[in-house]
């Protein structure tokens, strides 16, 4: 499947608002901010550095949402709103990935190397989460609004608060999704 009707088909998914693809990409920022990272990334990894700054910064100018060239991002990244949201450097997002406006994945002042967080596939990061340094959030964790993470979160747990705290065990989340029927 192309990527471009994959993250068609996660937008619409993901945000009951979404009307047709052509209403997606003409005015939904986190498309847009993906896109030109795609872009900027590549020119990043070539070497081409300012070029690939440039582009980025471009990016944040018209969507709000400023990506490092040098993130790596997975597939099927679903941003809801996304003004505001800060991506570093050293960051890696796996796939599936649903990130909130205000979020940050920041590095430390004191850390040299891989600095900014590891993001796990399928992880739910609300408005205004802080997730700063060369942390780990497990895959399908979620973690609440403004939640300020400073330690790795485990795999499918619940974490919310300053500093986050873990609320909701993995058994509990499946628990509550199998007693549903979404699976």
């Amino acid at each position: 499947m192309s990527a471009f009707k994959e993250l068609m088909q996660t937008y619409k998914k993901n945000d009951p608002a979404a009307g047709s693809s052509a209403e997606i990409v003409l005015t939904y920022p986190g498309v847009w901010a993906i896109f030109f990272h795609r872009i900027s990334h590549f020119l990043y990894n070539k070497r081409v550095r300012v070029p690939a700054r440039m582009l980025s910064m471009f990016a944040r100018w018209i969507t709000g949402i400023e990506i490092h060239p040098g993130a790596v991002i997975g597939r099927r990244l679903f941003i809801d709103h996304g003004m505001g949201i800060v991506i570093g450097e050293t960051a890696e997002i796996g796939d599936d990935v649903k990130m909130f406006h205000a979020v940050t994945l920041g590095g430390r002042g004191d850390q040299a190397g891989k600095r900014h967080p590891t993001i796990g596939d399928g992880v739910l990061l609300s408005a205004h989460v802080q997730v700063i340094g060369n942390i780990t959030i497990g895959k399908q964790a979620k973690i609440g609004a403004s939640a300020v993470v400073l330690k790795d979160i485990p795999v499918g747990v619940t974490a919310v608060g300053i500093p986050a705290k873990v609320v909701k065990t993995k058994e509990e989340n499946f628990r509550k999704t199998a007693d549903n029927h979404t699976i």
